[in-house]
């Protein structure tokens, strides 16, 4: 079988995906990523054949033009809601109807049995509809998202299906795969099929004295690439200060090389090292602060870590939220909460201290081990392509 797999220009949403990819490759089956330049560098660093289609979409710049110095997009938006999700949904709806000819070009040449792609694009239905084989979407995790923009999706992409004689419109997926556990599903969200999420955060190096564990409980701190380049610096200076009053913890804080010179002072209880792939010692942690970024979010609860979230942005507020009610963690939803040491301080001395936070935890990451794995999902794609 020969699975063609797209992603929307954000490498955060292609990675869910990619040990499907694997398990794909792993049961004898072809498989080729095509996206553009975005993509493409975690797609090869993971083994994947690729093709690059288009040009690079630098998508931080969506956030960036309306910041204001120094502000996140938290302090300027605030959360997301079902309006703004709308609202938003229109720039990656005319992105996928911009790039969906070159996509049915590639695949009318390539000719694949089916395509895989993330919740974001919405070329792949275009694709699959107009050469008649199946497609299936990917969620990344908590998905608030994804059907409310389908509305926007079904009128803008509407004159595109009819030119290509695709009957009845926007066609829908013929799987969703679902990697969110039972605790982690968002209400109003239609169900979808369960995969197991197996961590991959890029490559990468983890230190030896970091296989080890430390004679304090060690919290881990890692808020995505996108968080202090988008105004974060000033949170990371006062998440640093949170530790200086929490003599009884160490941290670990991944931070990009070229911000290291602007955090100030770092107290002796507080190691920094650059971004370093998770599942490489979660293991040997006690606490995660994170973003709440969907492939970081399951990673730490796929190996049961309590983890306090600080969202910034669109999915990360309801993951915050529902992992805070399946008693796996705590979130603190509000700039001001974030921007005050003693607020981060006071979660994370919680966090390391109620055994409630570490039974959920515990039981979240059993829940997502009894999953199906994304091998066994592979003959569920295999029975879908034969009965198409």
């Amino acid at each position: 079988m020969r699975v063609l797999i797209l992603s929307s220009p954000e490498s955060t949403h292609f990675t869910c995906m990619v040990p499907l990819a694997w398990a794909l490759r792993g049961a004898g089956h072809e498989v080729l990523v095509a996206g553009q330049p975005d993509i493409v560098p975690m797609a090869r660093s993971a083994g994947l054949s690729t093709v690059t289609v288009g040009r690079q979409f630098f998508c931080k710049d969506l956030l960036t033009p309306p910041l204001p110095p120094g502000k996140r997009p938290l302090e300027v938006v605030g959360p997301l809601t079902p309006q703004m999700t709308v609202i938003g949904s229109r720039v990656w709806v005319l992105h996928s109807r911009y790039l969906a000819p070159r996509y049915l070009e590639l695949a009318r040449h390539w000719k694949p049995d089916l395509v895989i792609s993330e919740i974001f694009d919405w070329s792949a239905l275009i694709v699959g509809g107009a050469l008649g084989i199946p497609v299936v979407s990917h969620r990344w995790g908590v998905d608030p998202m994804s059907h409310l923009m389908r509305g926007t999706a079904e009128d803008l992409l509407a004159g595109t299906c009819e030119r290509l004689g695709i009957e009845g419109g926007l066609p829908q997926p013929d799987l969703v795969l679902d990697p969110a556990p039972p605790q982690l599903l968002c209400p109003g969200t239609p169900p979808g099929t369960p995969i197991r999420h197996i961590p991959f955060n890029g490559t990468g190096e983890v230190p030896e004295w970091l296989r080890r564990r430390g004679k304090r409980p060690r919290v881990c701190v890692t808020m995505g690439r996108q968080t202090i380049a988008l105004g974060g610096l000033s949170m990371f200076r006062g998440i640093i200060q949170a530790f200086g009053d929490l003599p009884e913890a160490e941290a670990v804080m991944t931070v990009q090389e070229e911000f290291l010179d602007q955090l100030g002072t770092v107290p002796p209880n507080v190691r920094l090292i650059p971004p370093t792939p998770l599942a490489g010692f979660l293991d040997r942690t006690d606490a995660v602060v994170t973003h709440g970024g969907a492939n970081t979010l399951l990673t730490v609860a796929s190996f049961g870590v309590r983890q306090l979230i600080l969202p910034q942005l669109v999915d990360q507020f309801q993951g915050g939220d529902l992992l805070t009610a399946a008693d796996a963690g705590l979130t603190l939803g509000t700039a001001e909460e974030q921007n005050d040491p003693a607020s981060v301080a006071r979660a994370v001395r919680t966090l390391l201290s109620e055994d409630r936070l570490a039974k959920g935890a515990a039981e979240l990451g059993r829940t997502i081990a009894d999953m199906p794995s994304p091998a066994a999902v592979v003959r569920d794609l295999e029975n879908l392509r034969c009965a198409y």
